[in-house]
């Protein structure tokens, strides 16, 4: 089991901490106020840029008219955002179990209790935007949405936080690339900017806390544990961001062009892209490795 925390790591993280909670009070977005919830779609506009919808770059892409093509990049935006605020209600599950288990005087357990309260209207916000652009609210698979209740009971330390990364460093990557893109929704590049910006200091607040579970030391067991549990929950997130249903919606044969997808060497090549800024992070910080591995490529986060 890791080693206890010493003082000088103890006030690390408090400093970490305060300098959050400075930065919460100082910048901080209320979706129901700062987004234009009324303002009309435009029907040119692209939710998710073409290179990034999975089928990109197939021969059925090939033959799928340019609203078909919006039409497609439309639901996959909702797929995205509905798995984002799935994953952000089992993130909050699990900052609370930490601060129920934490002392609430401590400025770290208080800058846990304040990304609670940011992710809150970020799931609402996410759950607006699927609603305001028309698409079913996607989410992962039943079967997944069971099983991943348990994941707040089972996940603490280095694997808690790096799960937490995976999730909010993949989207953000695709969100910096669209939020300064004239030819995307701008409803979807207002939501991408506060979920960018809020989540700047989730980020931190999550890469340092891998750091420090790491670097007091795990026994072996341990280690795999922890790297078998990112690993997993890698795979899920990252399985999940396509829905056979999304391709129904436009008309596509739904198995045909999930398979079409997998296969995909663009689609492949978007999700390294996403995984570009965490994957080198939790590798140098030994996350990556042991029995898991292979979920990681498979993935499609490792080549």
């Amino acid at each position: 089991m890791a080693r206890a925390l010493t003082k000088t790591t103890v006030g690390d993280r408090e400093k970490t901490a305060s300098r959050l909670l400075a930065s919460s009070a100082r910048k901080s977005y209320d979706p129901e106020i700062d987004v234009d919830w009324d303002a009309p779609l435009d029907e040119d506009k692209h939710y998710l840029l073409p290179h990034r919808v999975s089928l990109y770059g197939t021969p059925m892409w090939e033959r799928m008219t340019e609203e078909q093509r919006r039409e497609l990049g439309r639901h996959e935006m909702a797929t995205i955002a509905s798995v984002g605020l799935w994953f952000e209600l089992l993130l909050m599950k699990m900052l609370v179990k930490a601060s129920y288990n934490g002392d609430a005087t401590t400025r770290h357990i208080q800058y846990a209790l304040t990304e609670v309260a940011d992710e809150c209207r970020h799931v609402t916000m996410f759950a607006r935007l699927v609603e305001r652009i028309g698409c079913p609210a996607y989410g992962p698979p039943r079967f997944l949405h069971e099983i991943a209740k348990v994941l707040p009971a089972i996940s603490y330390g280095p694997a808690l936080y790096g799960s937490v990364l995976v999730a909010e460093e993949i989207t953000d990557r695709l969100q910096r690339e669209m939020v300064g893109e004239e030819t995307v929704q701008p409803l979807v590049r207002m939501v991408n900017h506060i979920h960018i910006v809020e989540e700047a200091r989730h980020v931190t607040f999550a890469r340092e806390e891998v750091i420090r579970g790491m670097t007091a030391g795990l026994g072996r067991a341990e280690l795999r544990y922890q790297q078998t549990l990112i690993a997993t929950v890698a795979f899920a997130i990252s399985r999940s961001l396509l829905n056979p249903r999304a391709y129904a919606a436009v008309g596509l044969d739904p198995k045909a062009a999930w398979r079409a997808a997998h296969a995909n060497p663009h689609y492949r090549r978007t999700m390294r892209y996403s995984g570009e800024k965490i994957m080198p992070f939790l590798q140098e910080h030994g996350l990556v490795g042991g029995p898991a591995r292979h979920l990681w490529r498979r993935a499609y986060l490792l080549p």
